[in-house]
């Protein structure tokens, strides 16, 4: 096998010396394989046929150096990692290895002795890290997808800020067996696609439990959709560090969703910065420290900074001091998680600004930070997220949302995700290519629902429809019963309610409407109905069985009948004419 140097591409080259770009030579940011590597025996028509891929040079491939972007460091992987042993398996292609922040340690994608990874939009500026690569060969349409990793958004910055899709799974869901860590408690394999269809189904793929990671979990993702009205928290103060371009980009963005029938709650977002600054500013960098602690300890010089002031950072806490901070992460957690009983996922830019390659290196420190003011504690709290593209700013450049949610919710949000990307209008990565049809998702299933039929206070615009819609309910249709009911005002409800009973003979089709609702809100729907009406079996005229209300015939006595109405509407109507 024969093995090309990291080198950047001709043609980015001249796009870079167009930009004013310093030494665009030195622009690295693929190390193509050649020939390209195949599992032997793979399926021909596997899930992943023919598609090419590329992988983040922290992860190994058997008989490539792996670097992690540090050359003293580097060391010719024996096996392939499990994850890229899964993909080849399913009949995938990988055709290079790609640039990093050393040691996957930063969110920018210029602390590589390689060179600094341009955006894929404008050489100017950064593309995002540490998974730099990894984002603009997808981005420009060198590979169909690749990985990256996560431990504090890398792999959803480089997704946002080059327009493309940014999944970071659960942690755990897949094996980071053969990953140099970074952190390896919160380290997650992470996947860029352009589309939201083809990271899920790379997930797919790639994920399962593996007994010999010691961080890996069988975990079974959650499967139902989200509901169709959904709740977005949205942290109730932002920070774009006087970036007015990517604040204009967010409203548009949240504007989209709104329009998708989301609605937007306010959350706290104290807690959930607390926990991202523990990363670096506790106790908690001593894990980053520990990752490579052999290496470091004796080749301290060989490591470019800031990476090398980060990591020896690690070296000046006590064991006290890093439970102290796991403690104090775990309160900040139990803080944090009552948010989600009010909404059904978080919202987030996924980065709040857009930096050039200029002035990142002259404050490389500050300014990466802002790079991360949303991605730090997503790891740390076991959430699963999904950067998608939504708008390109005022100035052509790309911008993003992070779609979080809880453990194991990877795919309800690559459905949800899919739905807003196909919504933007946007073309492909910084192909120009148009969006495809949208596909089905791998591993998502229906939700379980119950039809209910509904002939009074319940109906549209009436007094207790709202007990149908805030758990989700939509209407199907309005339809008549079959012909063996009457229906009776029952005296004293309020609001007016009527009762519906069947009778054995003169009988007569009313109205209802059909709604269905999802089947986790049924019990508490039903826990809200006052005797002596109930939920019973109800056939329509078509006849086809529902649940619907039914009557007890005891409360019958005083009722007026009113079946001559036809329905509930109807008799209101005509009350409400009589008092005019």
């Amino acid at each position: 096998m024969m093995v090309h140097a990291k080198t950047s591409l001709t043609t980015d080259d001249a796009q870079s010396a167009d930009r004013g770009v310093a030494d665009p030579g030195a622009a690295a940011w693929i190390m193509r394989i050649d020939p390209p590597i195949t599992a032997p025996g793979a399926v021909a028509h596997g899930p992943l046929a023919g598609l090419r891929f590329a992988v983040k040079d922290n992860i190994d491939v058997a008989g490539l150096p792996t670097t992690a972007a540090c050359p003293a460091f580097a060391r010719e992987a024996v096996t392939h990692a499990q994850v890229v042993q899964r993909l080849l398996d399913a009949g995938a292609v990988l055709v290079g290895k790609t640039n990093l922040d050393q040691f996957a340690c930063g969110l920018n994608g210029t602390r590589s002795p390689y060179g600094a990874v341009p955006n894929s939009f404008d050489a100017r500026y950064v593309s995002g890290g540490s998974s730099s690569g990894s984002a603009r060969v997808v981005a420009t349409g060198e590979v169909d997808f690749s990985l990256g990793t996560d431990t504090a958004g890398s792999g959803r910055v480089p997704a946002g800020l080059n327009n493309i899709v940014g999944l970071k799974p659960t942690k755990g869901l897949i094996s980071a067996r053969g990953v140099v860590p970074a952190a390896q408690s919160v380290d997650c394999v992470s996947i860029f696609a352009r589309t939201v269809a083809l990271a899920a189904r790379v997930l797919s793929v790639a994920m399962g439990h593996d007994a010999h990671d010691p961080y890996s979990r069988a975990l079974a993702p959650l499967t139902a959709p989200l509901p169709s009205r959904l709740r977005i928290g949205v942290p109730s103060t932002l920070e774009f560090f006087g970036d007015a371009d990517s604040a204009a980009a967010f409203e548009r963005s949240l504007a989209q969703f709104e329009a998708l029938g989301a609605t937007r709650v306010p959350i706290d977002y104290a807690p959930l910065a607390e926990a991202a600054a523990l990363l670096y500013d506790s106790a908690l960098v001593a894990e980053r420290y520990a990752a490579v602690r052999p290496f470091f300890d004796a080749h301290e010089d060989e490591v470019i900074e800031p990476v090398r002031s980060i990591l020896a950072r690690g070296r000046q806490y006590s064991a006290a001091d890093f439970v102290d901070a796991q403690t104090r992460l775990r309160a900040l957690a139990q803080q944090a998680a009552p948010m989600w009983q009010n909404i059904d996922i978080l919202v987030v830019p996924t980065a709040p600004t857009h930096y050039t390659i200029a002035a990142m290196r002259a404050d490389p420190v500050a300014l990466n930070q802002h790079l991360g003011a949303y991605t730090n504690f997503v790891n740390l709290l076991d959430y699963a997220a999904l950067s998608v593209p939504t708008c390109l700013r005022s100035d052509g450049l790309p911008f993003g949302l992070t779609l979080i949610g809880p453990c194991a919710s990877d795919f309800q949000l690559a459905e949800l995700g899919q739905r807003l990307h196909h919504a933007t209008g946007l073309t492909l990565g910084a192909t120009g290519a148009a969006m495809p049809a949208p596909a089905a998702l791998p591993a998502l299933k229906p939700a379980a629902t119950v039809k209910v039929a509904v002939v009074g206070a319940h109906l549209s615009g009436m007094p207790l429809n709202s007990q149908l819609t805030e758990r989700g309910a939509t209407l199907l249709r309005e339809t008549l019963t079959a012909p063996q009911y009457r229906l009776y005002a029952l005296p004293g409800t309020v609001p007016p309610k009527p009762g519906m009973v069947r009778v054995p003979a003169g009988g007569a089709s009313l109205i209802v409407e059909v709604w269905e609702m999802p089947a986790t809100a049924y019990g508490s729907f039903v826990a809200l109905i006052p005797a002596p009406l109930g939920i019973g079996t109800l056939t329509l005229d078509d006849g086809s069985s529902v649940q619907g209300f039914v009557c007890e015939s005891i409360a019958l006595d005083g009722a007026e009948d009113i079946t001559h109405h036809g329905g509930w509407r109807s008799y209101i109507a005509s009350r409400q004419a009589a008092l005019a």
